[in-house]
């Protein structure tokens, strides 16, 4: 069956299954509800009626952060990932007013890092950035 794209938000426990099946930790039904209708762009895709592959951007118009690119494992391999990534990323470009200048960036998961060098994304810190730096808290 052929993969389709959208730009359907899916509802929780789809969430859920998807970053399940990559063995992420979910957060709080509050957080991820909130998080989701919050989402700038969202792609999912299915196969038939089975989600198989997400992928969300939050932002503000400058900064966006590409998050929760999830493809199921049995689909890996497939160019799912990559078409999810790109649909955001021509979003987010065809969205913008004429003149700007856009930010995109994510953190990949352990061993994901090539995946998205391939996608066009750079490696940081590098010669106009320094490293990345994140901070999670637990309540």
């Amino acid at each position: 069956m052929a993969i389709t794209y959208s730009q359907q938000i899916p509802d929780l426990q789809t969430y859920y299954d998807l970053r399940k099946s990559v063995d992420w930790n979910n957060f709080c039904p509050e957080q991820s509800e909130k998080a989701i209708n919050n989402s700038v762009y969202f792609i999912l895709a299915k196969d038939g009626d089975l989600p198989v592959a997400m992928g969300r951007v939050v932002g503000d118009g400058m900064y966006f952060t590409i998050v929760d690119v999830v493809v199921r494992p049995e689909y890996q391999g497939q160019k799912i990932g990559s078409t999810i990534v790109n649909r955001l990323v021509e979003i987010i470009q065809a969205e913008a007013p004429k003149g700007a200048r856009l930010s995109i960036q994510l953190i990949a998961a352990q061993g994901k890092e090539q995946f998205y060098v391939k996608q066009g994304f750079k490696i940081l810190p590098h010669e106009n950035c320094g490293p990345a730096l994140r901070k999670v808290i637990y309540t």
